[in-house]
């Protein structure tokens, strides 16, 4: 379920969700440093790529694969409200 704010949608606990199917820490906090808590390893990365790409019908470029867009369920959901705010620009052109 995602929740509307302002004119992002909130998908944290989508992503939260998807991690905790991962990871054992079930109080992961929005802010947690997924890297450096030593969570994310090459596979893991890959997985969370495909995840995105498929729950938000979304095309991560060469640029989105940024390490700091990835870090922490907040940076993750920036990184799918920009792209879906990209997506939607182009189309209503």
């Amino acid at each position: 379920m995602c929740i509307k704010e302002g004119s992002f949608m909130d998908y944290k606990r989508n992503i939260r969700g998807f991690m905790n199917k991962f990871f054992r820490k079930s109080d992961l906090r929005d802010d947690d440093d997924i890297f450096a808590l030593g969570y994310v390893n090459s596979l893991f990365s890959m997985q969370l790529v495909l995840y995105i790409e498929k729950e938000f019908k979304l095309k991560l470029d060469n640029d989105d694969l940024n390490i700091a867009y990835f870090r922490s369920i907040i940076s993750i959901d920036e990184l799918i409200n920009r792209k879906i705010i990209q997506m939607s620009a182009r189309t209503s052109k």
